[in-house]
């Protein structure tokens, strides 16, 4: 799920004057897009085979099934905010994950604060996600164990029985090892060590000759016997 394109929304409720005040916040928000009305749990479960949604407005009190036998059944369930009328219903919704749980009548206030939360979980949950499929590994500093991210590694420097990273935010983080060892880490086809020194992130390079790389505003010496990996390293 992604916030490059508004959040595919649908409004369950067996009240259609409930759905048309529902439809009309929707409408007015930017971030929300309005894919389908359902006016019961049933026609909602067979909705959602050809309209998935990222967005459940999900009303409790229905005919036959209420929203919580609704969310009971769903092996793969969207975000859902709670619309009812009473607030006894507040705590069992907050038992089901719910975003946030609103009273009628809407307020435009209130839903649109609301929708900010579902934002900021979505926003979170991408970040989360996105660095779980990022490869990183473990280094210990200051007698901790801190996870490095490779895609934020611009280039490794010895520094006698240290190793300094640094990283893309221009922080550094300084490790007892040595350069064999992180050498061997570092995956080799986006890692390479360009001088006995030095081992650099090659998607970080901005320019190269036989002589030296520049990362940033920063010059690293290529030594004579590297030049030739380095080439085709980065022709690749």
């Amino acid at each position: 799920m992604s916030l490059n394109t508004p959040l595919n929304c649908a409004i369950v409720d067996d009240s259609k004057l409930q759905r048309l005040a529902i439809v009309k916040l929707i409408e007015d928000h930017p971030s929300l897009n309005l894919v389908a009305e359902w006016s019961n749990a049933i026609e909602t479960k067979n909705g959602l085979l050809d309209t998935p949604v990222d967005l459940l407005f999900l009303d409790v009190e229905m005919p036959i099934l209420t929203g919580f036998d609704l969310l009971d059944d769903m092996e793969h369930k969207p975000n859902v905010i709670f619309v009812t009328g009473k607030t006894k219903y507040a705590f069992k919704a907050f038992d089901y994950e719910a975003v946030d749980f609103l009273r009628k009548p809407l307020q435009r206030e209130r839903f649109n604060a609301s929708i900010d939360k579902v934002i900021r979980l979505i926003k979170s949950t991408d970040v989360k996600n996105t660095e779980e499929e990022e490869e990183y590994i473990f280094v210990k500093s200051n007698l901790k164990k801190r996870k490095i991210f490779l895609s934020h590694l611009k280039y490794v420097q010895a520094l006698g029985d240290y190793v300094k990273l640094i990283m893309d935010n221009s922080d550094a983080v300084i490790v007892l090892t040595t350069m064999k060892s992180l050498e061997k880490e570092l995956p080799s086809d986006r890692f390479l060590r360009i001088h006995k020194s030095y081992i650099v992130n090659l998607k970080m390079i901005d320019t190269y000759n036989s002589r030296n790389i520049q990362i940033g505003s920063n010059q690293i010496p290529v030594s004579r016997h590297k030049k030739t990996l380095l080439h085709e390293a980065l022709s690749k």
